[in-house]
């Protein structure tokens, strides 16, 4: 068991931020990471994605940000950039190391990993959400002989040519695979609700009142709801082409899934080749159920990055830090805050 003042778990966005301002501030941490390399979860973005067609990276602490205009894939992208960040602040990343519990251990938190245990006096965690795809249960699912897939395991339009594909989920990841699928095969879009289309690109206070709405869940201990729920989904000539062709013409959610397709309660059905689940993710956090911290909302209670339940831990890229700007942001907050718990419980020593 090794002994340090703060782990970090994850080397995404928030992590990377935490790292540098607790490296700024003389703090001894950790950052353990579970992917075979930098980028955190853009590694296993889509091939076809580009930094283009994303609402933008804002740029780590102390660095510019990668150019937008990169023609390669966002997931090399943001790679290279994250790995060349991490070795010129000579931030201390070890990869790959799979965190598999946090426990209270009295004094001190104990981080349980495949590199073993560490008992540390704070726990930043900032492992984001890509790693717990949604898949929402519907009669039938298992009886698909067709191939089902979520956003997580995407790999681009190619695979789908000439095929029936089933869009389900009224985000923009769903908009996006629309737009490209719908080039190669046929589409059919699949919302619990209608989508609302803002008619415009997002600006600073649709971005505010999405912040503002998932901050006020997570102070009253809900799970954080979906951006798109505060913001709606913004317009683009993409979009606008899109719905020209009528690739954006949505159907309500069907009942239950068939061998060949899914069905409506009113008895209409659609076959299927493929049906995509663009459905989201939930926060990637089954290795702090030891601590016991969901509260009767079925969130976990926040302050800020801080765990009202566990002062010595705080989530970042959680909740209304997910976004890259907001990611920074708590980072330097987390960090901030930490440093004040270490100082405390030092002077009582």
């Amino acid at each position: 068991m090794r002994r340090i003042d703060v782990v970090v778990i994850g080397a995404g966005q928030a992590g990377l931020s935490t790292a540098h301002h607790l490296q700024r501030a003389g703090v001894d941490h950790v950052v353990l990471d579970r992917g075979a390399g930098p980028g955190g979860a853009w590694r296993n973005r889509w091939p076809s994605l580009r930094l283009g067609g994303v609402h933008g990276i804002h740029p780590l602490p102390g660095s510019a940000p990668p150019e937008a205009g990169d023609a390669r894939p966002a997931a090399e992208v943001v790679a290279e950039y994250f790995g060349r960040y991490e070795r010129e602040f000579a931030l201390p990343v070890l990869r790959p190391v799979r965190v598999e519990a946090v426990r209270d251990g009295g004094e001190r938190l104990l981080v349980e990993s495949s590199a073993g245990t560490w008992a540390a006096r704070a726990v930043v965690n900032a492992t984001g959400t890509w790693d717990n795809p949604f898949w929402p249960h519907y009669p039938g699912r298992h009886l698909f002989t067709g191939r089902q897939l979520h956003t997580a395991d995407y790999r681009g339009p190619a695979e789908f040519r000439g095929q029936r594909v089933v869009v389900v989920g009224g985000g923009i990841s769903a908009v996006e695979h629309l737009l490209e699928i719908s080039e190669v095969a046929t589409t059919t879009w699949v919302t619990r609700r209608p989508p609302r289309f803002t008619g415009a690109v997002f600006g600073p206070q649709d971005g505010r009142a999405a912040v503002a709405e998932v901050e006020r869940r997570v102070r009253a201990g809900l799970p954080p709801g979906s951006v798109v729920s505060a913001t709606g989904l913004p317009d683009s000539p993409a979009v606008a082409a899109a719905r020209e062709r009528g690739v954006l013409r949505r159907v309500p959610m069907f009942q239950r899934i068939t061998a060949d397709g899914v069905a409506w309660a009113d008895g209409s059905a659609q076959r299927a080749d493929v049906i995509l689940w663009a459905t989201g993710f939930r926060p990637a956090i089954a290795h702090l159920a030891p601590l016991g911290l969901r509260g009767p909302g079925g969130g976990i209670q926040l302050d800020g990055t801080r765990v009202v339940a566990e002062p010595r831990l705080h989530l970042v890229g959680y909740g209304p830090s997910a976004s890259t700007l907001g990611a920074n942001r708590a980072g330097r907050a987390a960090a901030r805050e930490v440093r004040a718990l270490l100082e405390a419980q030092a002077s009582l020593k």
